[in-house]
């Protein structure tokens, strides 16, 4: 028998030797395109805003009938059955892990408008990550900081885990500092210095180890300046390296110059691998000031400064005022220390900062006993 031939697709039909001029123009083609897909992209933010309202309001029903009652067994039992029931009807969606997690919602965001405005901007496995964090004020910050750098779900987990909070500047306010800059951020989108520097730089990602130089260490930033920019900040954009400044003849070199774009101002960095000096300053101040009159441009703010160094005494900080300057001051460590030292060191820090201000520190916890989150993103 004839094998028979497939039928002629478009796909398979040879082409002309002189194809017809095109009927659809092609920007109407791409007209077309774009309303299609903006209409998608509206569509699924509706989705996803109606399902962390729902799952807010299905945790806090569960919280009501259970509120009040001695036995914790009951409350799981409660959902153990709910789990049971909903699983077989609607879909793994509301398995026993997830409805402890709307429980868990409708507990830490207990007013439901701003649960609202938390939906029209997060997805439900944001939202799966933020309510673990015990801090209501560290909570806060990575929900504000998410939607400002529209980070993942992924990089939300990631900068929990490596507790940014902890190692960014306003951490060491107080905290209603802490809150009328987060408000600013959330209401008004204006973002401060202290919520963009941090007071620890994880560089790990960098692969130095044992003896290295200053020009090693910035050659290995400029190799993965994509992993440094993440660790600065997504706002972040790389201008310069070992930029020239020549003043009375002398030529001066910054090791990095970094532009912020929500800052509106040029970042200096200038990279120690040691401890920091007093000299250190009056270095970057010279560097800020020709910055500032040759490099800056209209509508900018003054420019800022970060000395990156292997170590730093507080005292020498506290001493120069460098936090009523233009000058950042933070340690970066090549090898990521085990958590839990990482943890203490920065939970000390904390609360050596605000007792100095006499603000009682927050009790942050490293330990997690809450159930385990969902693993899809």
């Amino acid at each position: 028998m004839a094998r028979r031939k497939p039928p002629r697709t478009p796909a398979n039909l040879p082409a002309p030797d002189n194809p017809p001029p095109a009927l659809v123009d092609a920007g109407l083609l791409g007209d077309i395109r774009s309303l299609i897909e903006a209409s998608r992209r509206q569509v699924a933010q509706f989705v996803n805003s109606a399902m962390v309202v729902t799952y807010w309001s299905v945790g806090d029903r569960i919280r009501r009938d259970i509120v009040g009652q001695e036995r914790a067994e009951y409350g799981k039992q409660v959902i153990a059955q709910l789990a049971t029931d909903l699983t077989l009807e609607y879909g793994s969606g509301f398995s026993r892990t997830n409805l402890f997690n709307m429980l868990r919602f409708a507990e830490v965001f207990p007013d439901f408008g701003i649960v609202q405005s938390l939906a029209g901007q997060l997805g439900w496995t944001h939202v799966s990550h933020l309510i673990y964090v015990e801090d209501p004020l560290a909570r806060e910050f990575y929900a504000r900081m998410s939607v400002a750098e529209r980070w993942s779900a992924r990089t939300l987990r990631q900068k929990i885990q490596g507790m940014l909070f902890e190692r960014t500047a306003i951490s060491r306010k107080p905290r209603s500092v802490v809150m009328q800059e987060l408000e600013a951020l959330r209401d008004e989108d204006r973002m401060s210095a202290d919520l963009v520097f941090r007071d620890h730089y994880v560089l790990d990602f960098l692969g130095l180890k044992d003896t290295y130089g200053e020009r090693d260490l910035e050659e290995a930033i400029l190799r993965d300046i994509e992993s440094f920019i993440r660790e600065l900040g997504t706002d972040f954009t790389f201008a310069a390296r070992q930029k020239r400044m020549t003043i009375d003849g002398v030529d001066y070199r910054l090791d990095l110059l970094f532009f912020h774009r929500r800052l509106r101002r040029l970042i200096a960095i200038d990279l120690k691998l040691g401890r920091f000096h007093a000299g250190d300053k009056g270095q970057m101040e010279l560097y800020l000031r020709w910055l500032d009159k040759h490099d800056r441009h209209e509508g900018e703010e003054p420019p800022l400064g970060l000395i990156l160094c292997a170590g730093k005494s507080q005292e020498h900080v506290e001493l120069l005022e460098l936090d009523k300057s233009s000058i950042r001051v933070a340690e970066y460590v090549t090898e990521l220390p085990p958590m839990e030292v990482l943890g203490r060191k920065l939970h000390s820090a904390i609360a050596a900062a605000r007792a100095r201000i006499d603000v009682s520190p927050p009790e942050l916890t490293l330990g997690e006993e809450d159930p385990q989150l969902p693993s899809g993103e």
